[in-house]
């Protein structure tokens, strides 16, 4: 006798008899009620793993019934039957979260599907996403071994992300570490591309991606219709996946109408990569054009203060007359007032929101204990952001935009990756702190593990001095120093860092919506 059991609740019961028969043939154990009342007192003596029950019946009717499940056991599935097609029913059962909806006469093959699809819905779709994974492994294995271009890049790199999404609540393990190993490998091919092409887009810009520092021109401002005020959203450290755990949620307020992905620059850092989409230009040219605004590595002073001014400087170089404001959001308390004022921003073309709340929690993960618990996997560091958004101001600054016609752009300034691998570097007391990148002069380093430029201007970054060059941590590695050496490598492995080459840094999301 199989260990499913069914509370069947309808007052013409005797004339489902043949339905019950089906279903015990199948081992399904049926326990039977002909009201509302006798189905509440059969709930209160046994256990029962999923209730039909008719809509339709005198005394309590499907509707109170369900209600007073509800009260007893919430996580009780209940499938509501009914001869009525009324729109107004249909509504307050699925309302009250009912698990399935069938209209009378249903047949038998209806209640096993729907039994399937609700007691059997975990292993079913397990069995099936792990099947379809093993035929798609073969087609990634394959793409590997044959990509040679960023959009290619940018597809598999989707595929991957689609997948461990896919098999991350999946009842095997095994194939989640197939995966693991195949985004291994992926990054493996996903640098020596790199270290081949980057250099070769500045020479070639017409062959190369957008990148950030041409982001704004190429995909910002052609969503700029005069009259219709845009929310741009730059939301600091944000992966693919990342993006991917969020966009439920705004699917609710929004429409999505283009989404697509671009470059970080590197390295894909703050100071670096969010400078660039404000500028519109790369770091070099930043420095050339804006001495008072950049700051190198080893300067002092805040990377990252001068964005509205970059920002300015872009718009007058563009001749873009708009009427916009930026905000750059740090604290709960700064974005509860942005959410107190947003009403006074309905008149503006532009308004920008740069919001840090993933870069904190992605260095929280390095200074706190209860955080790394928290988000020990990228599983949990997409729940954990998933969480925070949920219940952050930047949701109520995007349901404002909403309410009040505004698009709505969201995109990032680079991702971040897991870092698992030490690798020792030294430098002189001047090289940068960063664990992802470092620039300084006399850099000592594996050089099968890092991306390096010996000559930063091949790609359109600043030199500190004259002797100086750029290396670039591959993959899941970061650069530890060999003082200290095992203390630090206990310290940073296992958290989460950016500023290298990785698909998870460098490939990152850019989407538009209009109001629903």
């Amino acid at each position: 006798m199989s260990d499913i059991k069914i509370l069947w609740v309808d007052d013409e019961i005797d004339m489902l008899k043949p339905h019950i028969i089906f279903l015990e043939n199948r081992n399904y154990k049926v326990t039977t009620a002909k009201s509302g009342m006798e189905a509440l007192d059969e709930i209160k003596k046994e256990s029962f793993d999923i209730v039909f029950l008719d809509e339709n019946m005198p005394g309590l009717t499907g509707l109170e019934t369900l209600s007073e499940i509800k009260e007893v056991h919430a996580a009780l599935p209940v499938v509501m039957i009914t001869k009525s097609e009324e729109e107004y029913i249909m509504e307050e059962a699925i309302g009250s979260k009912i698990a399935d909806y069938l209209i009378k006469p249903v047949n038998p093959n209806q209640i096993l599907l729907s039994l399937k699809k609700n007691l059997d819905h975990s292993r079913l779709v397990s069995e099936k996403t792990t099947s379809n994974y093993q035929q798609e492994f073969r087609k990634i294995a394959m793409d590997l071994s044959t990509v040679n271009s960023y959009e290619e890049w940018k597809d598999l790199y989707q595929k991957l992300v689609y997948w461990e999404l896919e098999l991350e609540n999946i009842e095997d393990p095994g194939m989640f570490e197939i995966l693991e190993s195949q985004k291994v490998e992926a990054n493996s091919q996903f640098c020596k591309f790199i270290d081949k092409n980057y250099p070769e887009w500045f020479r070639e810009p017409s062959d190369a991606p957008i990148m950030s520092h041409n982001l704004f021109k190429e995909k910002i401002k052609p969503q700029l219709q005069q009259g219709t005020p845009t929310l741009l959203v730059v939301i600091d450290n944000l992966r693919l996946d990342q993006w991917k755990a969020l966009e439920p949620t705004i699917s609710n307020i929004y429409k999505k109408s283009s989404e697509e992905l671009f470059y970080s620059i590197l390295p894909t850092a703050t100071q670096y990569a969010r400078n660039a989409i404000f500028s519109g230009l790369m770091p070099l040219d930043m420095q050339k054009l804006h001495p008072d605004l950049w700051l190198n590595d080893t300067d002092e002073g805040g990377k990252n203060m001068k964005e509205q001014e970059f920002f300015a400087a872009q718009l007058k170089r563009l001749r873009m007359n708009l009427d916009w404001s930026y905000h750059k959001i740090s604290s709960l308390k700064q974005g509860k007032r942005l959410v107190e004022n947003f009403k006074s921003h309905k008149d503006e073309d532009l308004t920008v929101v740069v919001y840090n709340f993933v870069d904190m929690l992605s260095h929280s993960k390095t200074e706190m204990e209860v955080i790394k618990e928290l988000a020990s996997t990228d599983k949990s560091y997409r729940s954990l952001t998933q969480s925070w958004f949920k219940n952050s101001p930047l949701l109520e600054i995007i349901q404002q935009a909403a309410r009040l016609g505004f698009k709505l752009i969201i995109t990032t300034d680079h991702g971040t990756i897991n870092v698992k691998n030490p690798s020792k570097v030294i430098g002189d007391k001047n090289t940068s702190l960063n664990l992802r990148y470092k620039t300084g002069r006399s850099l000592t380093y594996e050089d099968k593990e890092v991306l390096a430029a010996q000559d930063p201007k091949t790609i359109e970054l600043p030199s500190i001095n004259m002797s100086s060059s750029f290396i670039f941590a591959k993959g899941d590695y970061f650069f530890a120093y060999p003082n200290n050496y095992n203390h630090y490598v206990k310290y940073y492995r296992n958290t989460y860092q950016h500023g290298g080459v990785s698909l998870q840094e460098m490939i990152i999301p850019f989407s538009v919506h209009v109001p629903k």
